[in-house]
């Protein structure tokens, strides 16, 4: 290969290399910032705010009732709140947290606003599906955004400290609108389902009950594990629970009476 060639290719990959080496040198030091203990502060204290997130005097609060919760029952809550810079692993050693201690980090960078580090010390109170519910319940971003990413924090820590006084949750108390909504929607879709199995199909039959347990599995799925479960396991209120019963009656009466519908229906035309 002749000499003029081979020279621009070698000067072509030196130069490649040399701005390689630059773009490495110049991207390391804005990169230590995410995992940099220089960011813990130099006294003690369960929160550490650096995305701004809570209002001064909301966050003094909360160190109080943290402090106090920790010192009454031994439970260690911690909050971290980060944006483009964290201190990272070395809140571990700053916090000294173990088995019995829940590690909030709120990023809105992601999907969802609250992530937790949980002991191990916590799961038989508080199940892995808890800890599923609370992230999706309260770090959403439809709460978020309306209730901003304070109010997330302090809801979360709230319920944490009331399942860990009651002795244990399996899953997050309080019904929302829009999860009541869910369990009414299966209770009347199971109760649908249950009215067409009924529909006599013999003469001088009136309520076909074999096709109603064989269809069982399914609309008791929709209206005991989906429409009662759900409600009864997270609020005492009796009312979303009238709601949902009424709600499977009237869509297995429906159902139920769809063919008597649908021949006056055509007996009228």
């Amino acid at each position: 290969m002749p000499m003029q060639y081979i020279f621009p290719k070698r000067l072509l990959g030196f130069l490649a290399a040399f701005f390689l080496a630059v773009s490495v040198w110049a991207i390391a030091p804005v990169a230590l910032a995410y995992d940099n203990p220089d960011l813990l502060p130099t006294t003690q204290t369960p929160v550490i705010d650096l995305a701004n997130f809570l209002p001064a005097l909301q966050e003094q609060t909360l160190i109080k009732d943290l402090e106090t919760f920790e010192a009454e029952t031994g439970w260690k809550l911690r909050v971290l709140t980060q944006y483009d810079r964290t201190p990272g692993r070395a809140v571990k050693q700053f916090w000294g947290l173990n088995d019995k201690s829940v590690l909030l980090i709120a990023d809105s960078r992601g999907g969802n606003l609250l992530g937790f580090n949980v002991g191990d010390g916590l799961y038989p109170f508080l199940p892995r599906t808890f800890w599923v519910e609370l992230q999706t319940r309260f770090g959403n971003l439809y709460f978020v955004r309306e209730n901003g990413e304070n109010q997330a924090i302090v809801e979360s820590l709230n319920t944490i400290k009331t399942c860990l006084l009651r002795g244990g949750c399996n899953v997050v108390p309080g019904l929302p609108r829009e999860q009541w909504i869910l369990t009414l929607i299966t209770s009347v879709l199971g109760g649908i389902i249950c009215g067409f199995a009924a529909i006599p199909r013999k003469e001088g039959q009136i309520f076909a009950w074999q096709w109603a347990l064989i269809f069982s599995p399914l609309w008791g799925l929709l209206f005991l594990a989906f429409g009662i479960g759900p409600v009864v396991t997270r609020t005492s209120e009796w009312l979303p629970l009238f709601r949902n019963v009424i709600g499977f009656l009237l869509g297995a009466l429906v159902a139920y009476l769809s063919p008597v519908i649908a021949q006056s229906s055509a007996s009228e035309t």
